[in-house]
């Protein structure tokens, strides 16, 4: 039931021009679960997450959010994306007050300014910008201003937390410790997250949950003109935030095994042969 998870989608589908892109999405989220999407490119990665957060409606199917229809985006979803969200001619306090400046602070419509500039500095601390509070975005690497976006995100306390690829435009070393940077977030402050990626590894790492999205299945339509949808649904065991759990065979064989199975357009396996190991995983079709 939808009042059940925090999040839940039931035969959602989407298109555009005529053309599926999701068809059949059903996903029960729960609170605090932190959810890694991947899947072929193209497949609607993308076009899920403006569902989740109300930039676009679907075609049919429902989605609840706390048990209400998600409406029209709102703070209860904040989004991180691969571009940086900051305006260049604010300090990075100023760019993190911004939201509760116009939507209010901790169900307050209306918040002093320094009450407002306290709770930034405590969020900028979370993420370990507290030094560089007064400094302009162009002052910042790449990872510190993703760290500042998070911050600016999680200022007005949004239910789940959705990413777009957030780490994809960072170098390896970097990205790699904005993984565990968001692991140990995600831990202390217990967040909803629903992080897309086109990484295998990086989402098998930061996950306690993997979906893998794909239009590469056979669904019984002729010539398979389907959309993509939920082909592998994957509990991951939580351990400490050590990289060097990449290099586990256990972790390289569920990346091979998703990789195989989710970005193949040659397997073509039939929808009641989807990998779907969750507790929380089900279909209606």
């Amino acid at each position: 039931m939808p009042n059940e998870h925090i999040l839940h989608l039931q035969d959602v589908y989407k298109g555009y021009d005529g053309k599926v892109i999701l068809r059949d999405i059903d996903l029960a989220i729960s609170e605090g679960e932190f959810c890694s999407v991947v899947g072929p490119s193209g497949c609607g990665k993308s076009t899920l997450l403006r569902l989740i957060l109300g930039q676009e409606l679907p075609d049919s199917g429902s989605i609840h959010l706390e048990g209400k229809l998600i409406g029209t985006p709102d703070p209860r979803r904040g989004v991180v994306y691969q571009k940086y969200s900051l305006f260049p001619h604010m300090t990075v306090l100023q760019n993190v007050m911004l939201g509760p400046s116009y939507l209010g602070l901790d169900g307050k419509t209306s918040a002093s300014k320094k009450e407002i500039e306290e709770k930034a500095m405590y969020y900028l601390k979370r993420v370990r910008l507290e030094h560089a509070a007064h400094k302009y975005p162009h002052e910042l690497s790449g990872g510190m201003q993703q760290r500042a976006a998070i911050a600016q995100t999680l200022i007005v306390h949004p239910k789940i937390l959705l990413m777009d690829e957030p780490f994809g435009a960072l170098d390896p070393d970097t990205r790699e410790q904005l993984q565990v940077f968001l692991l140990e977030l995600w831990e202390s402050m217990g967040l909803t997250i629903l992080f897309i990626t086109h990484s295998l590894e990086e989402a098998c790492f930061v996950g306690s949950r993997l979906l893998a999205l794909s239009q590469y299945y056979d669904s019984g339509d002729d010539k398979y003109l389907h959309g993509a949808t939920i082909v592998e649904d994957h509990p991951l065991m939580r351990v400490a935030h050590s990289t060097e759990i990449k290099q586990n065979p256990q972790f390289q064989e569920l990346i091979a095994s998703v990789k195989s199975r989710a970005f193949d357009p040659s397997l073509r396996q039939h929808i009641h042969d989807f990998n779907l190991k969750h507790i929380d995983s089900f279909r209606t079709n």
